[in-house]
């Protein structure tokens, strides 16, 4: 392992800095407990789940300081726990990553790198006098803890160096069953600080690693683990969310009295929480085993590959971890402002296009039979080096079925019999003459007239319309999809609440599925991840997994209006 070097820092970080930042700043300055040194984060998740938003926030904590600081930040697999550890999520936590845009280079470790070590400073711990092994079963651990007036209590913690040390010894070799020991630290059974009251730092768990096979049946607890891996890998500062402050004083206390290379700085902060959404994974992992949603990676759910298939980009991602800030105080964002900062980047960069996705049929009774032409409309407005593109016009098209009433609401401006002229975008202003029913009284095909002067979609001579603008597709040239519309999850905003099942609020209409919509003939060539607006109904993606030639399925990623309060 390579030790820290000392690079000088020639650029000042940007303003409005943040506490963590501001940390950093001091302890690089001249006295400054890492003057000189190059800052070194790390972003350690467990590899037993998919990453999701709010693995987000911190992973854009620990390598976004390395960046600010033009540092280093490792990944780290915390593979200390076995029992539901599996390569696959290690594999798509380096993907979410990646596409991210964050890199590690060659800095990927593994918690179980380190499992000699750790067993080595134990053993250094028995013999300092500073650990024992423990007979007591988790339930009378827990009977014994005490409380704020009474200390913890241990009838093994005065077991001589020797016969803890033989077996710790034993442990490690086998000899006996899970539960059946620990090895504690020897710190402070009186302490306020309950994780001080001699923790547990190694526990039995006859169970096959993912990585080391049978070597080990004991393995570290995590705050015994963690401040080791984070010295052996010469981190400067250990970045964790609050949940880990009371446990900084063991953190100290390891990197303390182990003999390890580095002594690393914890700095916690808060962790990003979001209505109608839950952050465990263990929930999550629930949500997908008992079959609420299809997948990890279903677009429903707040894990990065769901957000990713639902066609949320990087940037939108990063800009809402970075548009939050780092706070010292837990706090619940609105689900819709990570919807708003999505929406800021595909307004940009999203293509505009034509699709209908309850679609009926309109014809213009005055347009020459079996004629048709081209029109031109724009990519996307707001970037003019996005062109425009040309698509096809004729007598029969597909339009919104919500785009005609025969019997129209008062302020209705669409289509209707005897109502207003009517933009089609990008072609011609049109009139509605009447309808078409089938024999239940369902109207099945609109009917118009069209201006043959007007193409563009503005009247050559200027005259005011007061009808609507209306989107539509070509019916001769329109390619069959299928669409999936998308709401919250949950249908509470605190579903993880207090004395709350989350399962009781899983929003049964969270997933609305539209079959034979009607989109331009030029997207049978789409591609994920590339997104598009489609005109007045939202921006879209291709599903990645579930389209495949001949089937599109399209995913809306976001709809066009903001409920956002700025």
């Amino acid at each position: 392992m390579a030790e820290n070097i000392k690079t000088p820092l020639t650029e000042e970080p940007s303003e409005g800095k943040n506490f963590i930042q501001a940390f950093i700043e001091e302890d690089i300055a001249e006295g400054g407990q890492f003057q000189g040194m190059t800052v070194h984060t790390r972003f350690p998740p467990e590899p037993n789940g998919y990453l999701h938003i709010g693995h987000c926030k911190a992973l854009t904590i620990d390598f976004g300081m390395a960046e600010k600081f033009r540092g280093m930040c490792n990944l780290r697999m915390d593979d200390t726990n076995p029992t539901k550890e599996d390569t696959e999520y290690v594999d798509a936590i380096q993907e979410d990553i990646r596409w991210l845009g964050f890199t590690w280079d060659d800095r990927f470790y593994y918690a179980s790198d380190y499992f000699d070590k750790m067993y080595e400073c134990a053993e250094d711990l028995i013999r300092k006098g500073l650990a024992y092994v423990c007979e007591l079963t988790p339930e009378q651990m827990r009977e014994m803890r005490g409380d704020l007036t009474h200390p913890a209590v241990s009838p093994y913690r005065d077991r001589p160096v020797e016969e803890s040390l033989d077996l710790f010894r034993r442990m490690k070799a086998g000899e006996f069953e899970n539960g059946r020991m620990t090895l504690r630290a020897k710190i402070d059974l009186a302490s306020g600080n309950f994780n001080m009251r001699d923790p547990v730092i190694y526990r039995i768990n006859h169970m096959t690693h993912h990585r080391t096979g049978d070597k080990w049946c004991i393995y570290p607890m995590y705050d015994f683990a963690h401040p080791i891996e984070d010295a052996m890998e010469h981190i400067t500062h250990s970045l964790c969310s609050l949940e880990f402050e009371a446990h900084r004083p063991l953190y100290n206390w390891v990197v303390e009295h182990c003999d390890l290379p580095a002594k690393p700085r914890q700095i916690e902060f808060a962790r990003l929480g979001i209505n109608y959404t839950v952050m465990s994974k263990r929930k999550l992992r629930q949500l997908v085993e008992e079959k609420y949603v299809s997948g990890w990676d279903d677009p429903r759910m707040p894990t990065l590959c769901g957000l990713r298939r639902r066609g949320y980009t990087p940037r939108s991602i990063r800009n809402f971890c970075e548009r939050i800030g780092v706070a010292k105080v837990d706090s619940t964002v609105e689900y819709a402002f990570l919807e708003h900062c999505l929406r800021e980047d595909l307004n940009e960069t999203a293509q505009r296009t034509m699709a209908v996705i309850r679609p009926i049929k309109l014809t213009i009774t005055n347009y020459p039979e079996g004629q048709s032409e081209m029109v031109t409309v724009e990519n996307n407005p707001v970037d003019p080096a996005a062109g425009t593109r040309e698509i096809s016009f004729s007598r029969n098209l597909w339009i919104e079925a919500d785009d005609f009433l025969e019997t129209p609401v008062p302020k209705y401006k669409r289509l209707f019999p005897g109502g207003p002229e009517c933009r089609l975008k990008g072609a011609y202003l049109i009139t509605c003459t009447g309808c078409v029913k089938d024999e239940n009284g369902n109207v099945t095909e609109v009917l118009a007239t069209y201006d043959p002067d007007s193409r563009g979609g503005d009247p050559a001579d200027g005259r005011k319309v007061k009808g609507a603008t209306i989107h539509w597709v070509d019916a001769n040239t329109a390619v069959n999809a299928e669409v999936r519309l998308y709401e919250n999850l949950f249908t509470d905003p605190d579903p993880d609440g207090a004395d709350k099942n989350f399962l009781d609020y899983v929003n049964p209409k969270s997933l609305e599925i539209l079959t034979d919509c009607k989109v331009e003939a030029g997207l049978a060539d789409a591609q994920a991840p590339r997104s598009y607006q489609f005109m007045r109904l939202g921006y879209f993606c291709l599903d990645n997994k579930d389209s495949r030639p001949g089937h599109l399925v399209f995913n809306r990623s976001v709809s066009l209006k903001d409920s956002f309060k700025k």
